[in-house]
């Protein structure tokens, strides 16, 4: 599949400046560069991306990382993401933690599956993850 032109993060910014270098290994510097690569990681179908911005305390992590990446890419298969709205970022308690609060539009499985997060990242090994969230 190519690259779209603009990112699906929706920054405004071409996807080869703005959320392709983290796809592509690129330290992440902070919890709302993450917010938005994960996003443009659904909208595009890259699992392994996900998998590996996930914090093993995150309900979702699964160990069986094969039978994880298939629900993933199924997922993203059914699902048609149309944008992305930072509403807030926050600073947590500690210096290894903040917040994001987004909202996101979506169809999945021809229905609307829009909703709003307060996402909680967290950096372990100098490497930034989505913790868990709490939908609003």
């Amino acid at each position: 599949m190519k690259p779209p032109e603009f990112c699906p993060c929706q920054s405004g910014q071409p996807y080869a400046i703005c959320c392709q270098p983290y796809h592509n290994g690129q330290p992440i510097p902070h919890p709302l560069a993450l917010m938005r690569a994960r996003y443009s990681a659904f909208a595009l179908n890259l699992p392994e991306f996900l998998m590996a911005t996930t914090a093993p305390g995150n309900p979702g992590y699964r160990p069986d990382s094969r039978r994880w990446r298939q629900e993933l890419r199924g997922y993203c298969r059914r699902t048609r993401f149309h944008g992305l709205t930072i509403l807030k970022v926050e600073g947590g308690s500690k210096p290894d933690e903040g917040y994001v609060t987004f909202r996101a539009r979506l169809i999945s499985g021809g229905r609307d599956g829009s909703f709003t997060e307060r996402s909680r990242f967290v950096r372990v090994d100098n490497r930034w993850l989505y913790h868990s969230g709490v939908l609003s």
